[in-house]
């Protein structure tokens, strides 16, 4: 079998941060814009959490949307993952944006990342408008 890529997940901010810049040459890489979800970061009992926080998980857990979101995503990030196996890339690109990049993209960021490291894929995660302190 051939070596698998290693799968670069970010959160970014549109505002903030703007979308990740390419680190490993490679160029391109899948976008995902979270903005058209409920953005919890507009109800002040979630301001001051992360997408990170078990209850910004189960408030994007609760709307169908995010999970069709979810189902259709994870499934082209797979098939990609598979097709650069086959074609021995090294490198792959997964970056989910929304406003604050605090709340929807860092949970998405978060959940594909426990997803294909489950599968047994190599992958980074980066959180780009979190504080240094919340990314480690």
């Amino acid at each position: 079998m051939n070596p698998r890529p290693i799968i670069h997940i970010y959160s970014f901010s549109y505002h903030e941060t703007g979308i990740p810049p390419d680190r490993t040459g490679h160029g391109g890489g899948f976008v995902f814009d979270c903005r058209f979800l409920p953005n919890p970061g507009r109800e002040e009992r979630f301001r001051e959490r992360t997408g990170r926080d078990p209850e910004i998980s189960a408030y994007l857990d609760g709307l169908p949307e995010a999970e069709l979101f979810w189902i259709r995503l994870s499934g082209i990030v797979e098939e990609a993952a598979k097709a650069y196996r086959a074609k021995e890339y090294d490198h792959m690109t997964v970056a989910f944006g929304c406003t604050g990049g605090r709340h929807r993209s860092v949970y998405f960021a978060e959940r594909l990342w426990r997803h294909l490291t489950g599968r047994g894929e190599e992958c980074t995660l980066d959180h780009l408008a979190l504080p240094q302190e919340e990314e480690a």
